[in-house]
Formats: structure tokens, C-alpha cells, sequence
């Protein structure tokens, strides 16, 4: 059976039926508290509500994030690719963007265009070195995020660093739930939802992943090194704000200069009312549907930054 983990800024709990019940344990990082799984299985003592702690996000920075691109046959058709010959590809992120899963989204001001990204994230437990074996042993748990992009700054730049790494652009948690042998099996089975508002905007399972963790591990590891407390952003489903533009329209851009194909797309952009607005309520889970795995529901507030 898996184990939720909550962090709160002074403190680690270990969420049961009965409310959270806090850890007896000296680490400060997430690493430090894999490493004290004693601590983590010893936990006991009166319960408090859950809804009475201030959670902050379990994954700890500074870690590595690295992020998986295009990753859902959804999305890709969406984005107007061909899931069949999209490769296996990655992205880092600042570790300065993760954030807690109540904290406020901010959006700083010369950012016009924000988008959202429900996400799994997979939390190494152990150190990878480059070329290593990876088995699913290597994952200590799993993660609930939501992948904040400034689609404005990301698209004509062509690079994803800078429009994904701002404070609070990787909201994380509420809950590390570490899995059990044999648990990582049901990962296809997570259902991944986003809404907006009370909006659905995004619901599909994993199972419409093309790459699943231990493939994407292994390509990772080829050339990067991985340490416990390490996250993984494994991609998201159709139903972003950023869509394709049809076919026809694709062409025709194609022809014109870059500045020109830019200040028309982005104009056209501007009337899309799905990007992220001031005051806009973005909630995110992901958890199987018959709730034996749950990595809980986050809940962030956008707001924009003034001039």
C-alpha cells in the first residue's frame, strides 16, 4: 500500500485515515527523508487534521527537474504531430520554480501568454549514475504538478528554459506518494485532470502516454546523472490553452518572414480566452479511478505581477 507524504516548513507527516500523523526525522530535503524510510514507517502518535497544516511542496529545492516534451498521443495530434515518429525528448527546468500546491501562480508582467500543464512527477530515490541499469526500484514516488509555460517567451525563442523556470512556475503536491513493489504497474492507470474555474480542461489517463517512466528514465540516464529527491516531469494531455493552428493557416504562415508569422500568430493568440487570466483558479490531480492511488488535488490562484 502507498504512502503519502506531506511537508509543511517546519516538519514531514505521513497522511493516514485518521489525519496527518508527523515524522520523527532531522532531514531538511526530500533526499534526506528517503533516506530515513525507518522514520517514515515508525511515524506515529496523535493525528491532526490534514486541512489544519500549512503544506508547502514535498519535493525540496535546489534538485534537478527535467521535463518530458510532447509526451501524450492527445497532445501530439494536437500539436499537429505525428505521435508515431515524435522522439523521446527533454527539457530542464529551474529547481527556484517549484512551489507549494496552494501557493499563488504569479505571472510576471511582461508575460502575456500563460499556459498550464497537468503533469506526473516521478521522484528518484536513489542516485543514477550516467549509464546505469534503471529498474523501477529507482522511483521512490510520485508527484502531482503542473508545468506553468509563458508561451510567448517559449515559441518564437524556440527554447523552454527561461518560459518554464519562473518562481512558481512548477507547482508541486500536495502529497509524495511512495509506492509500494509492484504499484509503479498501475501507472497507466492514472487519470491526470486539470480545470480552470471549475472548467474541465484536461482529463486522460496515462495509458495515452508514448513513453512511459522507466523508458524515459533510461534515455535520461544516458548522459544525465540522477540523485534521490530528483524530479521528473513526465508530460501532459490535450486540453492545453496553446492549440495548433489548422492546417491551411500552417501553410500559409510558413511563407511569411518569422516576425510576421510571430506578430500574426500571437495577435490571434491574444483572443484565446483559455490562457490563464488574474484571479483564475487552476486545481490539478491525478489519482486512479478507483482512488487506490491518489496523489491528491492542488489548488493555485494566477496572479499577475504589476508593471
Amino acid at each position: 500500500m502507498s504512502t503519502s507524504i506531506l511537508r509543511t516548513a517546519d516538519a514531514w507527516w505521513v497522511h493516514t485515515s485518521a489525519g496527518a500523523v508527523r515524522v520523527d526525522t532531522a532531514a531538511e530535503t526530500t533526499a534526506q527523508l528517503l533516506a530515513d524510510r525507518q522514520a517514515i514507517d515508525a511515524a506515529a502518535g496523535d493525528p491532526v487534521p490534514v486541512e489544519s497544516l500549512e503544506l508547502v511542496s514535498p519535493v525540496t529545492a535546489p534538485c534537478r527537474v527535467v521535463a518530458q516534451m510532447t509526451n501524450f498521443v492527445s497532445h501530439v495530434r494536437d500539436a499537429g504531430m505525428n505521435p508515431e515518429t515524435v522522439p523521446l525528448t527533454f527539457f530542464r527546468k529551474a529547481s527556484g520554480s517549484i512551489s507549494g500546491p496552494f501557493d499563488d501562480v504569479v505571472r510576471p508582467a511582461h508575460v502575456r501568454l500563460l499556459d498550464y500543464e497537468v503533469e506526473i512527477g516521478l521522484v528518484l530515490g536513489a542516485t543514477v549514475p550516467v549509464g546505469a541499469e534503471i529498474t523501477a526500484d529507482h522511483i521512490a514516488g510520485l508527484v502531482v504538478t503542473n508545468d506553468i509555460s509563458a508561451r510567448d517567451l517559449q515559441l518564437p525563442k524556440t527554447q523552454f528554459y527561461e518560459s518554464k523556470s519562473y518562481p512558481t512556475f512548477t507547482p508541486t503536491g500536495p502529497a509524495l506518494v511512495l509506492l509500494d513493489a509492484g504499484e509503479i504497474e498501475r501507472f497507466t492507470d492514472l487519470r491526470l485532470r486539470l480545470w480552470v474555474n471549475g472548467e474541465p480542461r484536461q482529463d486522460m489517463t496515462a495509458a495515452d502516454m508514448i513513453y512511459q517512466p522507466l523508458d524515459a528514465l533510461r534515455a535520461l540516464t544516458r548522459f544525465q546523472r540522477l540523485d534521490p529527491g530528483d524530479l521528473l516531469l513526465t508530460g501532459t494531455p490535450v486540453g492545453t490553452a496553446l492549440s495548433a493552428p489548422p492546417k491551411p493557416v500552417e501553410v500559409i504562415a510558413s511563407l511569411l518572414p518569422a516576425a510576421t508569422k510571430w506578430k500574426l500568430f500571437f495577435k490571434g493568440q491574444a483572443r484565446n480566452t483559455k490562457y490563464l487570466a488574474d484571479g483564475d483558479v487552476v486545481e490539478a490531480s491525478v489519482a486512479t479511478d478507483d482512488g487506490v492511488i491518489d496523489l491528491g488535488r492542488q489548488r493555485t490562484v494566477v496572479r499577475w505581477a504589476r508593471p
